[in-house]
């Protein structure tokens, strides 16, 4: 089994409000809570450098606070403009009720 880099509890994440987290190694992180379902991607707009945790979640979108463009959360695709460019989005694994993703995965 692959090493895995714990992110945070799975019960500090709720329905619609994105989680931020940083990790040694990594970029800013976002974690998502989806249909019981965890996801993390970048936390950094790809269009305008803005935490995409201070934007707006709804179900599996989240919005840029900046110009308003949109990526799905489950796939990291940008899918309003003027977002053109995807966000990174990790496998994610729970451990022992924490939100996982490998270790191989760092910068």
């Amino acid at each position: 089994m692959s090493e895995h880099i714990s992110l945070c509890n799975t019960t500090d994440v709720e329905v619609d409000k994105p989680l931020a987290v940083d990790t040694e190694g990594f970029p800013p992180l976002a974690v998502y809570l989806v249909e019981e379902e965890f996801f993390v991607t970048d936390n950094i707009c790809t269009h305008g450098m803005a935490l995409l945790t201070e934007g707006y979640q709804e179900e599996g979108e989240i919005e840029c606070p900046f110009h308003g463009g949109a990526f799905d959360i489950k796939t990291g695709e940008a899918i309003s403009f003027p977002c053109q460019t995807p966000i990174k989005s990790y496998p994610v694994t729970i451990i022992d009720g924490k939100v996982c993703i490998p270790a191989d995965m760092k910068e």
